[in-house]
């Protein structure tokens, strides 16, 4: 387990956030990290399944941060789907 920050954006929110994670977070841990930041603030809450895409790529939700290839300070947006 160790943490470092990555740059987390939530779709249509004009905020880059940096944001802690820890390296066996897996994706759906990631994305409510970053929405924690973001939804019911600047973006509206809503009843769907939240991904995170890094580099173009959706990442599978079981996949932990170190699967991913996910490195120190590397942008994940996070995404309704």
């Amino acid at each position: 387990m160790a943490l470092f920050p990555v740059q987390g954006i939530f779709e249509n929110d004009f905020v880059v956030l940096l944001v802690p994670i820890d390296d066996t977070d897996p994706m759906t841990v990631v994305a409510e990290k970053i929405a924690h930041h973001a939804v019911d603030r600047r973006v509206s809450p809503q009843e769907r399944t939240m991904r995170v895409r890094h580099q173009g790529q959706f990442l599978p939700p079981d996949a932990t941060v170190v699967d991913a290839g996910v490195a120190p300070l590397d942008v994940l947006e996070v995404v309704y789907s």
